[in-house]
């Protein structure tokens, strides 16, 4: 083979190699640059989420405000114990709102404390007394806010139909865990005029609706001493 073939044969392996090597290099830079615009995409795109949600916060915030103060302006100004508790329903299911849209965790603990401090004040401001019995060795496993916006509202139509219905004088609320569920007792000795609505009335559809979501049980008994026992059984695997 003469030096002229096999330099022209070296010169077009040469150059096919070098074809390779441009196209792979080619196709190494589309990628990196596709990998490069995801990246950017993804970025804007978190921005742009970021924004949305520091704008609906903005919104919350300013409806709180304006809104929290009319409303606690008629706690004040109501004429009955049972208007002002109305209104102080409706501002503490305005607060609800604004925590579930900020995401902010929780436990079970934290919620149950939460609750008992809600029902107190209600009850102390409709001239009812509280008990209140929960163990504090209990579980205490992560609740995210709409499980607890469930149980806060539960437990908050139960006072509700006390306060304005029940003509009650003492609430029991008893909180325990067996093995695999949570158990709420709210009793109060009123006349047991809760009892009339268990089957009908929005406030007791939302109940059912709200254990339903819980995975869980409720249910209306005559109380032990008088007026009605309300019992809300959920199981901890559903709450966990």
């Amino acid at each position: 083979m003469s030096p002229v073939v096999v330099t022209v044969a070296l010169a077009g392996l040469a150059v096919a190699l070098l074809g390779f090597t441009i196209w792979r290099l080619r196709r190494q830079l589309a990628r990196e640059r596709a990998q490069a615009a995801a990246t950017l995409a993804e970025r804007e795109a978190l921005v742009r989420a970021q924004a949305i949600a520091d704008e609906r916060m903005r919104i919350f915030s300013d409806l709180h405000d304006d809104l929290g103060a009319r409303l606690l302006g008629l706690v004040h100004a109501a004429a009955t114990a049972q208007e002002a508790d109305r209104a102080r329903e409706l501002l503490q299911n305005l607060r609800d709102v604004v925590s579930r849209s900020r995401g902010t965790p929780g436990t079970l603990g934290d919620v149950l404390a939460e609750i008992g401090n809600e029902t107190r004040q209600r009850l102390a401001a409709a001239g009812i007394g509280l008990e209140w019995h929960c163990p504090t060795d209990l579980p205490d496993p992560n609740l995210d806010t709409g499980r607890a916006l469930h149980l806060y509202r539960i437990v908050r139509e139960a006072i509700s139909n006390v306060i304005r219905h029940a003509e009650a004088r003492q609430v029991r609320i008893r909180i325990r865990i067996d093995a695999d569920a949570l158990h709420l007792e709210l009793t109060d000795d009123g006349s047991g005029a809760g009892r009339l609505g268990e089957g009908r009335g929005l406030g007791v559809h939302s109940m059912r609706e709200r254990t339903a979501e819980l995975a869980g049980h409720i249910d209306w008994h005559k109380g032990t001493v008088g007026g009605t026992k309300v019992i809300l059984s959920m199981p901890l695997e559903a709450v966990a």
